[in-house]
């Protein structure tokens, strides 16, 4: 018997406050024009003073259990992946798990912007070898938290929200006619940390601390890293670029983007885009623009869907999907 991971429901959630550009021009030396040539980002949604990433969570949570048909007690699993979590600890998928009345077990994952990918595949590994049968999984941020709002490079480009998916496990054929995760592939380098980093922690610093990061390197190192990943999955699976029908990627740079296409050849309305409208949301950028695609009718039943995401660590990964 082959077990696959499927996704069978997909929900998002954004803070109602939306700042634009032009907004955030009157706080520091920026512009519309600056932001946009560079990043593609139009605006961003920010998190109220009450809004913790848990509450972002459940909101996310709750519209992708609905889609998916399914309540808490269905739920055995539940995994968040974020980087700016509500507290040190607990967990911040524990408080998400105790709002949603779900049972089992539920854990954190921090490996910043790819933490989406790690967590889904680390949701289908539970479920592949039959320690959980349907598990949630959640990407969920408020970076707005740990921005140097007087840093005019940094504070433009991210933005809060959740995603999230349900996934739950089926007995396929073992081909890959399947519906499901078909392959993931994970990759990190620790000696590429002060390209991206915040610098603050309970350890380092006894302070939260802002994100730090050297632009042009990260963007060189992101465009190398995710074309390299995504031709792993595709020769895990046999598939060439010309099948895939959606690339779902983390949303940082609209340039990082339209280059990771290029590289593969990929018809730019094949890639699915909300970085102009939700700018870099860290672990939930991929989910909240899944959830879109799936909910708008892009994203249809059989399509081969790659996500795919690169983060600070460097963290790095891609999961090859059929829908």
């Amino acid at each position: 018997m082959t077990v696959r991971s499927r996704i069978i429901g997909c929900g998002s959630y954004l803070p109602a406050n939306v700042v634009t550009n032009d907004e955030l021009a009157k706080r520091v030396d920026t512009s519309d024009e600056w932001i946009v040539a560079r990043t593609g980002i139009r605006q961003r949604h920010i998190a109220a003073d009450d809004q913790t990433t848990s509450v972002l969570a459940v909101e996310a949570a709750k519209k992708a259990m609905e889609h998916a048909g399914v309540t808490a007690a269905d739920i055995d699993l539940i995994i968040v992946a974020t980087a700016t979590p509500d507290n040190t600890f607990p967990a911040t998928a524990t408080k998400v798990q105790h709002r949603l009345g779900v049972t089992g077990f539920a854990f954190d994952v921090q490996a910043v912007c790819s933490g989406f990918i790690y967590s889904l595949t680390t949701a289908d590994m539970y479920i592949r070898n039959g320690q959980a049968k349907t598990a949630l999984v959640i990407g969920a941020e408020t970076f707005s938290r740990i921005l140097d709002w007087e840093d005019r490079r940094t504070c433009v480009l991210f933005g809060d929200g959740a995603g999230a998916v349900v996934v739950q496990g089926f007995e396929g054929t073992g081909t890959l006619e399947d519906q499901g995760i078909h392959a993931s592939r994970l990759h990190s380098d620790g000696s590429k940390y002060e390209l991206l980093y915040v610098d603050g922690g309970p350890s380092a610093t006894q302070t939260v601390g802002h994100l730090r990061m050297e632009g042009k390197e990260v963007f060189r190192h992101a465009v190398t890293n995710l074309a390299g990943v995504i031709r792993e999955v595709l020769a895990d699976t046999g598939l060439e670029a010309a099948d895939i029908d959606w690339l779902v990627p983390h949303q940082a740079n609209r340039r990082i983007l339209d280059s990771t296409a290029k590289k593969f050849g990929i018809s730019p309305d094949k890639v699915v885009v909300t970085v102009d409208r939700h700018a870099n949301t860290s672990a939930a950028s991929i989910p909240l623009a899944l959830a879109e695609a799936v909910h708008d009718g892009r994203i249809k039943r059989g399509d081969i869907v790659i996500l795919e995401a690169m983060g600070g660590g460097f963290t790095w990964g891609a999961s090859l999907v059929r829908w």
